[in-house]
C-alpha cells in the first residue's frame, strides 16, 4: 500500500445554507418531515416573468447572526467584508464557519499551513441594479444609451470594490483569510459539478500529504435575475400550474422540470489519524471519488456517458460492490431526458441493483441550488445514515418505464454506504462515494 492510499481521509465537520434551514439538524428535519421548501420568489420582481416560485434560502438574511458562532475578531472582520461578498459568497462564507464550528475547531490544533481548503462555485454574475446609475449617466437626450460615454461617465458609478464581489475564487479566499487557513487552496467552477470534485480535490490533497485537514464546499444559485433568465431560455424549468411544492418530481412520470434554488454546503475533510488524535467527532470517510466529461461535437453533455464512467471509477476506487450500497442520491434533476438519461446511467453501472436500491433524490424538496446542491445532498445522505433511515423520494407517484429506479420510501433502512452523483448541462460529472461511520454507543 502507498503512503497515498494509507493516509484515509474522514468527515469532521458538516456546514449547510439551504432553503430547508442554516443547520445541519434543520435540513434532516425538512427532509424526514416531507416538507417542501418551493414557494412564492421574493428576492426580486418576476412580473415579467412566467416563474413566479422558487426555493429560496429565505432562513439565511447576510446578517452576521447567520455565520454560526464566531469569536469577536473573526465576527468584525466578516462583518466589514459583506460588502464585497455577492450572495454565493456570503452563503459560502456560513456554511464554512459553520463547518469548522461543528468539527471543534480544528484550526487551532494545527499549523495554518497543513489547513487548506477547495470550494466549488457556479459561474457569478453581477446584479443589474451593479449597473443602474452608470446606465443613466450615459443617456442622451433620446434617453438612449449612448456606449461612448460609459467610460468617462458610466464606470466612474461603479462601486470601486464591484468585482471582487463576483470573482468566483473569492469564497476560498475569504475562508482562507478569516480561519488563517495558508495550506493548498483552489477554486472550480464547474456548476451543479463543483462540489464532489472539491471533495475530489481536496481528499488528493491530503493523500499525497500536502494537507492534513482541509475546507471543501460549493455555493451556487439559480434564484438571480439574470440566471434565472438564462435557465427559461436554455433548460428544461418546472413553470406549470398547481401547487408549486409538488414542481419537483425527480424520476416520476409526470415530471415537468426543474425548480430553481440556492444554497451552500461545506465538508470538513481530515485525515483520519490527526482527527483521531485530537479526539474529533467522525462523521464518515470518503472512499471514492471521480470526475468524468463527455460532451457531443456541439458542446451538449452526453449525461448518461458521463454520469455512468463516473460513478463506475468511484465504485471501483471504493472496492463496494453494487448491491453493497446502502443507497443512491440521485442528481434527480427532474427534468424529462436528464432523469431518463441518469436513471439509464445507474443501469449501466448497477444492473439490476439499481431497481432493489433505494434512490432518493433532495432536489425533491428544494430544487436546483447549482454549484451548491451535490454536497448539501451528500449532506443530506450522512445524516440519514447517521439517523439509520432515508427520507423519501418526495412528490413521487407514477413510475416511468424510462427511470426504473426504486424509490426512496419514509423510513427505508439508509445502509451504511452510499454514492452520490452530479453533473451538468455541458457532461461534467462527479461522483462520491460515503463510508458513515459507527457512533459511540
Amino acid at each position: 500500500m502507498s503512503g497515498a492510499e494509507s493516509r484515509r481521509v474522514v468527515i469532521t465537520g458538516l456546514g449547510v445554507v439551504c432553503p430547508l434551514g442554516l443547520t445541519p439538524d434543520e435540513l434532516w428535519s425538512g427532509l424526514a418531515g416531507g416538507t417542501s421548501a418551493v414557494g412564492p420568489l421574493q428576492s426580486f420582481p418576476c412580473a415579467g416573468l412566467p416563474l413566479h416560485h422558487a426555493a429560496e434560502a429565505r432562513c439565511f438574511s447576510g446578517d452576521i447572526a447567520d455565520f454560526g458562532p464566531l469569536d469577536g475578531e473573526r465576527k468584525k472582520a466578516i462583518r466589514k467584508g459583506l460588502k464585497v461578498m455577492c450572495r454565493e459568497s456570503q452563503m459560502a462564507v456560513a456554511a464554512a464557519q459553520r463547518a469548522l464550528h461543528d468539527c471543534g475547531d480544528a484550526a487551532s490544533h494545527h499549523p495554518p499551513e497543513r489547513f487548506g481548503c477547495v470550494f466549488g462555485s457556479d459561474y457569478m454574475l453581477t446584479l443589474p441594479e451593479d449597473f443602474t446609475a452608470g446606465v443613466a449617466r450615459c443617456r442622451g437626450a433620446d434617453g438612449r444609451f449612448v456606449f461612448g460615454r460609459w467610460a468617462a461617465d458610466g464606470m466612474p458609478q461603479l462601486t470601486p470594490l464591484w468585482l471582487l464581489k463576483y470573482l468566483p475564487n473569492m469564497p476560498a479566499s475569504h475562508i482562507a483569510i478569516y480561519n488563517d487557513l495558508r495550506g493548498p487552496s483552489n477554486s472550480l467552477t464547474l456548476r451543479e459539478a463543483s462540489g464532489h470534485l472539491a471533495v475530489g480535490e481536496a481528499v488528493v490533497t491530503i493523500q499525497r500529504g500536502a494537507a492534513d485537514i482541509m475546507v471543501a464546499g460549493a455555493t451556487g444559485t439559480r434564484v438571480h435575475p439574470m440566471k434565472t433568465v438564462h435557465a427559461l431560455q436554455s433548460e428544461q424549468v418546472a413553470i406549470g400550474d398547481g401547487d408549486p411544492t409538488r414542481w419537483s418530481r425527480p424520476f416520476d412520470k409526470n415530471r415537468t422540470g426543474m425548480v430553481l434554488g440556492e444554497g451552500a454546503a461545506v465538508l470538513i475533510l481530515e485525515e483520519l489519524a490527526h482527527a483521531q488524535a485530537r479526539g474529533a467527532r467522525i462523521y464518515g470517510e470518503i472512499v471514492g471519488h471521480a470526475a468524468r466529461c463527455s460532451s457531443d461535437s456541439s458542446g451538449a453533455g452526453r449525461r448518461r456517458q458521463a454520469i455512468g464512467h463516473a460513478l463506475r471509477r468511484a465504485l471501483d476506487m471504493a472496492a463496494v460492490p453494487a448491491g453493497s450500497l446502502g443507497h443512491v442520491h440521485a442528481h434527480g434533476l427532474s427534468t424529462v431526458n436528464g432523469d431518463r438519461d441518469e436513471a439509464a446511467a445507474m443501469h449501466d453501472v448497477l444492473g439490476d441493483a439499481a431497481t432493489r436500491i433505494p434512490t432518493v433524490a433532495a432536489k425533491s424538496h428544494f430544487g436546483n441550488l447549482g454549484g451548491g446542491s451535490g454536497l448539501v445532498e451528500c449532506v443530506a445522505s450522512i445524516l440519514a445514515m447517521r439517523h439509520g433511515e432515508l427520507f423519501p423520494l418526495l412528490n413521487y407517484e407514477t413510475s416511468d418505464a424510462d427511470c426504473p429506479v426504486r424509490a426512496a420510501r419514509r423510513g427505508d433502512p439508509a445502509g451504511t454506504v452510499c454514492t452520490s452523483t452530479a453533473v451538468t448541462p455541458q457532461g461534467q460529472a462527479g461522483s462520491l462515494v460515503i463510508r458513515s461511520w459507527p457512533t459511540e454507543a
